[in-house]
């Protein structure tokens, strides 16, 4: 979906009620900007989390060695702790 929005010159843009209300932000909230080559992708808090939840999952399934317990455990070891 595209929606066509306006910049004030203050730099404030207003998000349409329908578009916030589906994002959880109808009392408000945080969205976090992310800019890219392709322009800007703007994600709420929970969806930056999951992305992220989501981007260790593909570079730590199945290795139980990437997990926080193992670098922990590897962290007191190489310590002497």
């Amino acid at each position: 979906m595209t929606f066509h929005l306006n910049v004030a010159p203050n730099g404030r843009v207003v998000l349409p009620a329908d578009i916030r209300r589906r994002m959880g932000l109808s009392e408000g909230g945080t969205l976090l900007v992310e800019e890219t080559p392709d322009g800007l992708i703007l994600r709420t808090v929970a969806q930056s989390v999951a992305q992220a939840r989501a981007l260790a999952r593909r570079y730590t399934a199945d290795k139980p060695e990437t997990s926080v317990d193992a670098f922990l455990a590897n962290r007191r070891s190489e310590s002497g702790e």
